[in-house]
């Protein structure tokens, strides 16, 4: 969604809605990874029905990771994202009946003008990046700095991860290997239905998602106190959430650290930015520099969003007395969805007088509580909008707005004025010079061994040269420096630009705390007269449009797949007058884009390498009746804001109609592979053998019926759709073909696959935005304490670890930190803020190191241990070490095993799991015959 600041206002109104996640850790015995049992109870002490993924989240921290080394090529990418998918079905196991993962797919035109936006400005910034870190390296080494040798290696471009592209359509395979393999080999998927919706079946994957959710809520069949838990990153999710008014709804994310360290680009040292850096040598990493060739990464942690937590605080917040008409919690919560789309959402740009960071959605909330009672009933209705009520609030806000934009211009002064006074500070406190570089002061014992001298003489004459120039200055502040170095009394040295206490603003032409603020903006913005009323109301038409088509996308699926919003800007809260006879139908039958269609119509010419060549030719070729559509450069309006990435792309609006002509002419040249590409898809259901719909499905095949069956829902959970076969099945006793190289063919698979359509209604069918018969109402978890805690009291707070809030956390203090280091060498820690602590068992953690000691007695308790049940299959092959041969490949990270002079090889005893602890005989007959 696109609200920045979103999630962060959420948290801190509402902290109790954040639990952090608990999350057991692999372990590890001489150097082999044991695998966690995932079909023992969650760890956060909840059990979770259905878990779905956004695999948008899971896809680009993968593949161009912040906060670690990116992986080298496309196969580590892949075993990245199954490393990730690992991680949360760890964290919430156990009863996971349908799994349902979807990557970016074509999506409606209103959101492919975002992401046109996005890759556009991808591009542009990369390309910018790329010359700047060249140009300062060629600085760098005309100046004798040191720098280690540019790695030539292709840039990977994230523009990729796209409909269409051969990234997307391996992605989609290697996902159906992934599958196949955790259900032959993982106890924790034994009962579990996967349904698997890839880039080739339309729309965006949260709201496939969501769909799936409202047409299984419409069953008979269905449990309406189902758990379900959405992993995914975008704040637009809390909102989809409480649209589909399921009691027991929780979001897991990624826990946000803000200001994570980075290396520097060129040097690969911490503690700098490209355009800081100095070319000095390495310091030394460890004793005997044992830690040269790793960086200090820390393995990202999770958190769980309770939106049965955010209702309780809603139902407090939004409760209203004395109405003339009866209060229904479930409609203001509605509501209450739709008036946070006004401070922005990825369809339509948010008002001017809204910014969330401002308390927007606070005012709004306000206002409304202060106009329903006039209102005579609430905004919207299952996702359907009251203009009429809607624009008695749009109004009430117009009245406020002049004061709204006065306000905001003297917060920004004062913030200012605070920050000029702070810079004056510690300017003023700070020492008149200390040496950069390699002479700067460390620390007491930061160093432990001096640091070679690199390029001595250019350091000694910039230190002079200082030094004189303060000299000379000190001694007389009304005299300059002659060319011949002398002083001279002419006057004084003007100040520099970067030594001001002033940062350049940018020019803001609209001054929106100004009288006459609204024909300014008209006039810059649109290039309009603030008096031509006929535009001004086709831009409010369109907006609400805009409003109308979100709520109804949110509630009840896409309405139009070819509508958008024709502007960059977006109308005032004070135009919103005469709204209440505005249409708000849309075009009924329209179709989405295919997957190449969008990857012409969000893709810059940059990225024209994933389309093929005559595709391509039309975003290059002058003659092209279509090249404006790809500009080389544009420009980015800061619309009052301070950074690039917070201003609006000025790119020209892809016209649907010309774009289909000229893509007609290039249809023939596509090649069998790039037609299967572009064509579209549907979700394939996958089951392991032990899964009571498995035989049924077998028979299907075995029996060749070509017409769509029913599911029988109580072979599957209660979901409920239409089965057929699928021509690329995963069949049991057939070969899964690994498509990365360094995976091993699955030659005893049992699982199956078959394709899956949800349930299907009319197209006029409402989707009724209720609790649902029968659901129990979650036990209430705030305590009056916590709404104190909403307050700037000054009190500090922790968010709950797992579900209980009963469970006591275990600290270490001061003094257990001053144990640890004296019993525990320094040399062997890892770099971080605890250099002493014992390292977590990470996934392909560099810092793991092998047992020493005593802890070698380990294998031998484990071969004392029963394993659960003699059903486990072997260990995913992913996680398994290839076999080395004369001439291989090294080992990647995830597959490198530690080695230590004492270490036991498990090849070298017979009845050894894959894993490296022991296994009874009848497991190794069970394996024996598995089929």
């Amino acid at each position: 969604m696109g609200v920045p600041a979103f999630f962060r206002w959420l948290s801190r109104k509402y902290p109790s809605i954040i639990v952090n996640c608990v999350e057991e850790k692999a372990k590890e015995c001489n150097g082999v990874k044991v695998p966690i049992d995932t079909s023992k109870p969650n760890p956060n002490e909840v059990e979770f029905d259905n878990l779905y993924l956004d695999m948008n989240g899971i896809i680009h921290p993968c593949t161009h990771p912040e906060d670690k080394p990116a992986p080298k090529n496309e196969d580590e990418m892949m075993v990245a994202i199954f490393e990730y998918i690992d991680r949360i079905f760890n964290i919430d196991r156990r009863d996971c009946l349908d799994a349902k993962s979807d990557p970016s797919s074509p999506a409606p035109r209103a959101k492919m003008n975002q992401q046109r936006s996005r890759r556009f400005r991808a591009s542009k910034e990369g390309m910018e990046a790329a010359e700047e870190k060249q140009k300062i390296r060629q600085e760098i080494l005309a100046k004798g700095g040191f720098l280690p040798p540019e790695e030539v290696k292709e840039r990977f471009d994230s523009n990729c991860i796209t409909p269409g592209t051969e990234f997307m359509d391996n992605l989609a395979k290697c996902l159906r290997y992934y599958i196949a393999d955790r259900l032959n080999s993982d106890p924790g998927w034994k009962n579990l239905t996967v349904i698997l919706s890839d880039a080739s079946a339309p729309g965006e994957g949260e709201h496939k998602i969501m769909d799936y959710i409202r047409r299984q809520r419409a069953q008979p069949n269905h449990d309406p106190n189902t758990h379900h838990c959405l992993c995914g990153a975008d704040a637009d999710l809390i909102m989809l959430g409480l649209a589909t008014h399921e009691p027991n709804f929780t979001i897991i994310r990624e826990e946000f650290k803000p200001n994570k360290p980075k290396p520097c680009a060129l040097c690969n040292q911490m503690g700098h930015e490209v355009k800081d850096c100095q070319g000095l040598p390495r310091e030394k990493q460890g004793k005997h520099d044992q830690f040269a060739d790793t960086l200090p990464v820390s393995e990202q942690e999770f958190i769980f969003i309770r939106l049965c937590v955010l209702r309780e605080y809603l139902e407090r917040e939004l409760t209203m007395a004395s109405l003339p008409f009866t209060f229904d919690f479930e409609r203001s919560v509605d509501d209450w969805v739709f008036m946070c789309f006004f401070v922005g959402n990825d369809f339509l740009p948010h008002l001017p007088s809204l910014e969330i960071r401002e308390g927007a959605i606070d005012r709004l909330v306000n206002i409304y509580k202060n106009v329903v009672h006039k209102t005579g009933g609430y905004l919207t209705e299952s996702g359907f909008v009251n203009l009429q009520r809607v624009q008695m609030i749009m109004l009430a806000v117009g009245e406020v707005e002049d004061s709204i934009f006065k306000k905001r211009k003297d917060d920004d002064d004062n913030f200012k004025r605070r920050q000029k006074e702070k810079r004056k500070r510690l300017k003023r406190d700070q020492p008149s010079f200390i040496p950069g570089g390699q002479f700067s002061p460390q620390a007491l014992g930061n160093r432990s061994s001096p640091q070679a001298i690199c390029n001595p003489r250019q350091a000694a004459f910039e230190m002079r040269m200082h030094d004189r120039q303060n000299s000379t200055t000190s001694a007389s502040p009304n005299t300059s420096l002659t060319p011949d170095s002398s002083p001279s009394l002419g006057g004084g040295i003007k100040r520099k630009l970067e030594d001001s206490d002033s940062e350049p603003e940018p020019e803001d032409n609209i001054r929106l705390w100004e009288t006459g603020w609204k024909q300014r903006y008209y006039k810059n913005k649109f290039d309009v007269d603030a008096s031509d009323e006929k535009f001004r109301r086709k831009v409010v038409q369109s907006y609400v449009e805009g409003l109308c088509w979100v709520l109804r996308y949110y509630y009840q699926g896409c309405a139009s797949w070819n509508w958008y919003y024709p502007f960059h800007y977006a109308p005032f809260a004070s135009d919103f007058e005469g709204i209440a006879d505005m249409p708000s139908d849309f075009e009924k039958g329209s179709k989405p884009f295919k997957p190449l269609e969008q990857l012409m119509g969000v893709f810059p010419a940059a990225s024209g390498n994933f389309l093929p060549p005559t595709w391509r030719k039309l975003m290059t070729d002058p003659e092209s009746s279509i090249i404006d559509f790809y500009p080389e450069d544009f420009a980015i309006d800061l619309n009052g804001k301070k950074y690039a990435w917070q201003g609006v792309a000025l790119l020209p609006f892809v016209d649907e109609r010309r774009l289909r002509a000229a893509l007609e002419e290039v249809y023939p040249d596509l090649t069998p592979e790039e037609t299967r590409r572009n064509s579209l898809g549907g979700d394939v259901l996958f089951v392991g053998k032990h899964h009571p719909l498995c035989d049924f499905i077998v028979e299907q095949y075995k029996t060749k019926n070509t017409e769509a069956v029913d599911i029988p829902p109580e072979l599957c959970h209660g979901i409920q759709g239409k089965l057929t076969l699928n021509d690329n099945a995963v069949l049991p006793d057939q070969v899964v073909q690994s498509p990365v190289p360094m995976l091993r063919d699955l030659t005893q698979n049992s699982a199956v696959s078959i394709s899956f359509k949800d349930p299907q209604f009319a197209e006029d069918f409402v989707f009724k935005a209720t609790v649902l018969p029968g659901a129990k109402k979650p036990a209430p978890v705030l305590k009056p304490g916590d709404w104190e805690k909403t307050n700037n009291d000054g009190r500090p707070w922790r968010p709950q670890l797992g579900f209980n809030r009963d469970r006591k956390p275990v600290h270490l203090d001061q003094s257990a930190f001053r144990t640890l280091g004296h019993t525990m060498p320094r040399d062997r820690g890892m770099p971080g803020m605890y250099p002493n602590a014992v390292p977590l068992g990470a996934y392909g953690s560099p810092y793991a190191r092998p047992l020493m000691g005593s802890q070698q007695q380990i294998p031998k308790l484990l071969s004392n241990l029963r394993p659960q049940e003699s059903w486990r299959g072997p260990t995913p092959l992913f996680q398994q070490t290839p076999q080395r041969t004369a001439g291989a490949a090294p080992l990647l990270a995830w597959n490198r095993v530690m080695q230590s002079p004492n270490q036991f090889q498990p090849a070298q005893y017979q009845g050894m799991g894959p894993m490296g602890y022991p296994q009874r005989p009848e497991d190794r007959m069970d394996r024996g015959r598995q089929v």
